[in-house]
């Protein structure tokens, strides 16, 4: 990952722009990290990344063991 300070990402946004196709690049404020410019394909694919809801697998465990114990009073109540 590419890093640049904000007044280089300012006075060169080309040059970052030609830098983020490659790969991301930080921005950074006074050391700190403000930013990070990415190429559409890169934010595509986190974006694709994202669309899968991410469960607690503790969570599915508990779910599946409470289903098992209280399945039928669940189905009497959906009735």
């Amino acid at each position: 990952m590419g890093t640049m300070s904000a007044t280089e990402a300012k006075n060169k946004f080309g040059q970052m722009l030609e830098m983020a196709k490659v790969e991301p690049v930080r921005v950074q404020k006074n050391g700190r990290d403000v930013g990070v410019m990415l190429s559409p394909e890169q934010y595509a694919a986190l974006q694709a990344a994202n669309i899968q809801p991410r469960v607690n697998p503790l969570v599915q465990k508990l779910h599946k063991n409470s289903l098992s114990r209280w399945g039928k009073v669940y189905e009497a109540l959906a009735k």
